[in-house]
């Protein structure tokens, strides 16, 4: 099928060739049949993303620092709800449910309308056409049990000004509600006002926006957010980081160049 995203929505290929690759990798850090078939009948230039190692990698540690994360939630609570914010053509519900918990994938209507080439809606994976900033989309989720928000790959779009309402929306929407959240370096989006990173790397028209130098920053988006841990990405699979694993034990590199995902709680 040939897609027709363009800017920001047009990234989330790049996740998606990024665990293709790896599951055909020869000791794969995660494993995700399912973005193979999907990768195989989107019809796109593919090609352009096959030097992006760093990019490979970040992406399969990110996979799989997430996964463990959600899977421990679930653990942790069998009958919880979970709300996918910019889910892209994301697949962890495949890896992750437990035939209990309650799923909502969330992102604008012409990348759902791509999403429900592959995947079905059930009673308990539901997708929801629509931007996060149409904020109906919360009396869309009927939460049941604790709730996990997960927002992968798309606040570093964001203006910190946008960043800020819609955490204020989910900390008054789902009070007690936990939230997994990737985040850039404050340095590379100040990197991208003078170059197009996005752009030069991936040929797509999209730019950082909003970082964070650490992820205890985090509390100060609004009062009601409450730190609890973050996972650096250079810090998992160093054999796989190249050159990046030995400057990566320079804190100034590790804190201007990797990404995070953030594991917060809003009281």
């Amino acid at each position: 099928m040939e897609q027709k995203l363009e800017g920001v929505p047009e990234t989330l290929l790049v996740p998606l060739w990024a665990r293709a690759t790896e599951t055909k990798h020869d000791d794969p850090i995660i494993k995700d049949e399912k973005a193979i078939e999907i990768m195989g009948q989107i019809e796109y230039d593919f090609s352009k993303f096959k030097d992006q190692e760093p990019t490979l990698v970040s992406v399969a540690v990110r996979t799989e620092i997430l996964d463990k994360a959600v899977k421990a939630f679930i653990d942790k609570y069998p009958l919880s709800t979970i709300i996918n914010i910019g889910c892209g053509l994301d697949t962890r519900f495949l890896r992750v449910d437990n035939g209990k918990i309650i799923w909502h994938d969330l992102d604008l209507p012409e990348v759902i309308n791509i999403r429900k080439q592959f995947f079905t809606e059930s009673e308990r994976h539901k997708m929801i056409a629509k931007s996060v900033f149409d904020y109906s989309w919360i009396d869309d989720i009927k939460a049941k049990g604790p709730v996990l928000i997960i927002a992968e790959g798309i606040f570093m779009y964001l203006t910190e000004q946008e960043v800020e309402e819609i955490m204020d929306k989910l900390a008054n929407a789902f009070k007690g509600a936990e939230m997994l959240l990737e985040t850039t370096p404050a340095s590379l989006v100040k990197q991208n006002q003078k170059q197009d990173l996005i752009k030069d790397q991936y040929q797509i028209e999209a730019r950082l926006q909003w970082g964070i130098k650490k992820g205890k920053e985090i509390e100060k988006l609004n009062d009601e957010i409450k730190f609890i841990k973050d996972w650096h990405y250079f810090d998992y699979h160093k054999d796989r980081w190249r050159i990046i694993r030995w400057l990566s034990l320079i804190p100034t590199f590790k804190d201007r160049f990797g990404n995070r995902i953030v594991h917060l709680k809003f009281d």
